[in-house]
């Protein structure tokens, strides 16, 4: 997407289901689950580059003896730095120590981060500062090895002071109030409690501590203790989390918001945010891939006994669909398909923008990402043209030479790259007054394809706040002098703030959001934005099942068409010659090119959880009220 928005975090958690002499003996090294990590981490950094971290448990190991090891970055390149600090340990100690090279077992007692178990985490800060502490995995420590927890997760929830507040009533005193130190001490809570309720238990019939050390890491039912704790969680969250004596699980939240795959075999269990990482990192077939089910947790005991538990009672499945437009990897099978359908799904609307003159149209994509639903709608000009050919061709005229049938087969659409990004101006820090000098030339333009007759239709993932279009797309574009530039979403309008992950707080920084405000000033509609308001504050007060969206009556006097044209209104400056065209995906047919993943929110403000309505209602108060602050 041409506007640079927060992604999604990722996750990857890895239980080696075999002895290190296995892997050893069999892959030539010891390290098989560290360099597994590595790139199950590095192939998920398209869903976070603000920070990284990893995390390990060594099992059997003597107490006094460290077996939980963790190292996180906030350095420019997260990933390369944890593995190069990871690496670094590690060969320090082989090079001191050279007759060990071949020891596996001398090598888990001395080294750090070797083990049988791993969670590693990319993550994309959604706000506040990009500290250091702000990193997964999160690490709650205890000399009991039941109640060390070490957490990390693809998530955000709406209800986070609700949580805390929980908490406080338990008699808890969290150092923070981050949803992440929240959800890890609530989990550690009823940890807390579960540990020592088996412990009561084992000491009514004589068996001391040390001795039930081994039945309480048997026997703890890890999904009971997910149970009690995400009760009161409202959100969307892939929630991965290890305990210090060798349990490890992954839970998914009720609507399924958040991706969950999940792979086994004999050696490894294996859980990560996209599905073709698995694929990549393990050489194994799509269909041996499962997806998590909502509401349920993946739980993979100390013995290595792995099962899907169900943890919460499941709400309408509605997984993301921006994520599947635009986050993930398009490589997934199903999501390149979604992608290419995306482009054919809006090409009608194209078609009807250029009076159906595909010869006078150059066809183009604009980011990198955008590529696949180009190609989708590229098709679409092909099968369209095709048409147009075959219905000349069967008319019944015989009397076209060689020559003309030959012209007629070859008229094709015109497709050329006429956008590329300038990676040296990418990063290039100005101060304010040259900024937007500079934003206009991050990308060069590819010159003598485009004719003054000509339209240039450009797809994009999605438009969201419209900034780079107006300040520097567009601009670029116009430098073609085409007829016409028309730019298409592959997405719908965006509406409404998203609060399960994507960081889009904020409803006055949408686009279509302040298109629909000019066209109630314009016509004279104002008093809904003060009745929109007043409904909302009354609902202040309300619990979040009972709070409706209001925020839907703005968009409710206009269509998707009016306020597309707005936008295009909006988005075209005094020194742009060409005329400009928005057009965006229809609900419908996003639903139609991705069946399976209904989540929409954004585009149509149908929140999956009630905390959902309580976001977009404060999103709005703050817009209304002149405040910059978050919705949650």
């Amino acid at each position: 997407m041409s506007d640079a928005i927060k992604h999604e975090c990722g996750i990857a958690l890895l239980r080696l289901l075999k002895p290190l002499d296995y892997y050893k003996k069999k892959y030539g090294t010891s390290f098989y689950g560290i360099n597994k990590m590595y790139l199950l981490m590095e192939k998920q950094h398209n869903r976070g580059q603000d920070g990284a971290g990893f995390a390990s448990v060594k099992f059997d190991m003597q107490p006094g003896n460290r077996y939980i090891s963790r190292v996180r970055s906030n350095k420019a390149q997260p990933i390369q730095d944890i593995f190069a600090q990871i690496n670094e340990r590690l060969n320090s100690v082989l090079t001191e120590n050279p007759d060990k090279k071949d020891d596996v077992q001398w090598q888990k007692e001395n080294m750090p981060y070797l083990g049988e178990l791993f969670l590693g985490h990319v993550r994309y800060g959604t706000f506040g500062k990009n500290s250091i502490e702000s990193v997964h995995p999160f690490l709650r420590q205890n000399n009991w090895k039941h109640k060390n927890l070490i957490c990390a997760g693809n998530f955000n929830l709406t209800n986070s002071n609700q949580i805390m507040q929980e908490l406080i009533e338990l008699g808890q005193h969290p150092k923070e109030n981050t949803d992440t130190v929240t959800v890890m001490e609530k989990i550690g809570h009823f940890l807390d409690d579960e540990v020592e309720q088996l412990y009561q238990d084992y000491k009514s019939e004589g068996v001391n501590k040390k001795e039930a050390t081994d039945l309480i890491a048997a026997n703890l039912q890890v999904e009971k203790v997910l149970q009690r704790a995400s009760k009161s969680w409202d959100g969307g969250y892939a929630m991965a989390g290890l305990i210090g004596h060798g349990d490890a699980f992954v839970l998914r939240d009720p609507a399924g918001i958040r991706p969950t795959y999940f792979y086994q075999d004999d050696e490894i269990v294996v859980v990560a945010s996209e599905r073709p990482v698995i694929q990549t990192v393990f050489n194994v077939d799509i269909d041996k891939i499962q997806e998590l089910d909502r509401g349920h947790a993946l739980v993979v005991k100390r013995n290595g006994d792995t099962s899907v538990k169900p943890v919460l009672e499941q709400l309408p499945k509605k997984s993301c669909s921006f994520e599947r437009i635009y986050f993930s990897r398009g490589s997934d099978a199903d999501i390149y398909k979604e992608r290419k359908m995306l482009g054919k799904n809006v090409f009608p609307q194209i078609l009807e923008s250029i009076d159906n003159d595909i010869k006078n149209t150059v066809f183009s994509f604009i980011p990198n990402t955008a590529e696949t639903s180009f190609y989708g709608m590229f098709e679409a000009a092909e099968d369209f043209l095709n048409q147009q050919k075959t219905e000349k061709l069967l008319k019944g005229n015989h009397n076209l030479s060689a020559k003309e049938v030959t012209a007629l087969l070859s008229v094709r659409p015109r497709m050329e790259k006429i956008a590329v990004k300038d990676v040296k101006l990418r990063t290039f820090i100005a101060d304010d007054n040259s900024r937007d000098d500079l934003v206009a030339h991050v990308y060069d333009v590819t010159y003598g394809v485009v004719k003054p007759t000509d339209n240039l239709v450009i797809i994009d993932d999605s438009i969201v706040r419209g900034t780079t279009l107006k300040k520097s797309i567009i601009k670029i574009l116009d430098r073609l002098n085409p007829k016409k530039i028309v730019i298409v979403s592959s997405a719908p309008q965006i509406r409404f703030p998203d609060c399960y992950g994507i960081d889009m707080a904020k409803i006055g920084d949408f686009i279509a959001f302040k298109a629909t405000i000019a066209l109630l000033k314009e016509t004279k509609q104002t008093t809904i934005i003060d009745l929109v308001y007043a409904k909302c504050k009354q609902q202040k007060d309300l619990g979040d099942d009972q709070i409706q969206n209001f925020v839907k009556e703005i968009y409710a006097p206009f269509t998707d068409e009016e306020i597309s044209n707005k936008i295009a209104e909006m988005l075209k400056t005094d020194d742009i010659k060409s005329d400009i065209e928005v057009i965006y995906q229809t609900v419908d047919n996003l639903h139609k090119a991705i069946p399976e993943h209904l989540g929409d929110w954004y585009f149509t403000g149908d929140y999956p959880t009630p905390g959902g309505n309580r976001v977009v209602n404060s999103a709005f108060m703050n817009f209304y009220e002149g405040s910059d602050a978050r919705a949650y």
